[in-house]
């Protein structure tokens, strides 16, 4: 592993268990076995590192969600898709989830909420694109769009939070039990 992979695996382990803020530069560097030279040619300071982890991982989870949100006019198939794109995210990026979950409760005004803001807002977007486009096929879920995403994201990300605390699995069972109910309640 090179010393920047290395820099960034020390880093999302350390901003998950204890926070952006409670991790300075340099036990980032001792923990990585560098030094604070070699981590600031790489990524400038510590918010630069924040932000390349995460550009690097919600790249790669925002074009995930991009392609489970397109609607081809089955919303039950979509949403299976939906969920089951941000179960599978989570299961092979524990920590990476876990410490986004963490920055996007963090205070408004701290760096790390308002660096991760944007990445989440991107997905929420998506999100309620894919209820703009299914209003056309179900009149009463017209003008609700963003009650919808909110409420659908919510939905999975307490339930993958239950799963990093060891509380739920992710599997199929409860993949079907989360969209069952998120249906029930949006066509009723």
């Amino acid at each position: 592993m090179n010393n920047r992979a290395k820099i960034m695996e020390v880093a999302v382990n350390l901003f998950a268990s204890r926070g952006y803020d409670g991790v300075g530069v340099k036990e980032l560097a001792e923990e990585a076995g560098v030094t604070k030279p070699t981590l600031y040619h790489y990524f400038g300071n510590k918010k630069g590192l924040l932000e390349e982890l995460l550009v690097e991982n919600f790249s790669k989870m925002n074009n995930l969600v991009k392609e489970a949100t397109i609607y081809n006019h089955d919303l039950p198939f979509t949403l299976n898709k939906l969920v089951s794109t941000y179960f599978n995210f989570a299961k092979n990026n524990k920590t990476f989830y876990r410490m986004q979950l963490a920055m996007a409760l963090a205070p408004i005004d701290s760096e790390s909420n308002k660096a991760v803001s944007k990445f989440i807002k991107e997905q929420h977007n998506m999100v309620e694109e894919l209820f703009i486009q299914a209003a056309e096929d179900h009149g009463n879920m017209k003008g609700r769009h963003k009650a919808y995403a909110a409420t659908l994201l919510g939905m999975i990300n307490t339930y993958i939070t239950l799963s990093l605390r060891g509380d739920r699995e992710l599997n199929d069972e409860l993949l079907y039990q989360a969209v069952h109910q998120f249906m029930h309640g949006i066509y009723s």
